[in-house]
């Protein structure tokens, strides 16, 4: 039995978000997201239905980008991705995801990719472990590393929540 591609179609935006916060250019990210659908399309027999979609797709992307990091594209500041703060309404809040991004901005890349996909795009450990090709108890870690710098970064004893800040 053939398996449904028009799935693939709701999880472009959230390929793009993730394309253009790795690559900063538009451009690039979209054709980032397009070779990501084109593997996507062609392996799809590969994916497992019993697991998300998302996750598999993200892994697709992130090794796509991996392959063309080599050529120094600098990440994107993340206030500047599209539709991250699209929910806020106050202008205090906008402050607030403003500073938020521009701290997770600073961090390294190995800790700002996992605070993305765990934070922001909201994958499991597992599932953002999968995407970055890392075992889950080094994501933790980097996680744990990232949070606490990012804490620091805003002066608060706690980790932001970034669905209240986002």
């Amino acid at each position: 039995m053939a398996r449904d591609l028009s799935i693939l179609i709701t999880e472009i935006p959230h390929l793009r978000r993730y394309a253009y916060a790795l690559t900063g250019e538009r451009d690039f990210a979209e054709d980032l997201v397009q070779s990501c659908l084109e593997r996507a399309v062609a392996r799809f027999h590969q994916w497992q239905p019993d697991r998300r979609l998302r996750p598999w797709l993200f892994s697709i992307l992130h090794n796509l980008h991996a392959d063309t990091r080599r050529r120094s594209r600098p990440n994107v500041p993340l206030h500047d991705v599209p539709e991250l703060h699209a929910h806020e309404e106050s202008a205090e809040g906008r402050v607030d995801a403003h500073k938020v991004l521009e701290a997770i901005d600073r961090l390294p890349n190995d800790q700002r990719d996992v605070l993305i996909l765990v934070g922001i795009h909201e994958l499991s450990y597992a599932e953002a472990a999968t995407v970055l090709g890392i075992p889950p108890g080094t994501l933790m870690s980097r996680l744990h590393r990232a949070r606490g710098r990012l804490r620091e970064a805003l002066g608060r004893t706690k980790s932001p929540s970034f669905r209240q800040v986002l």
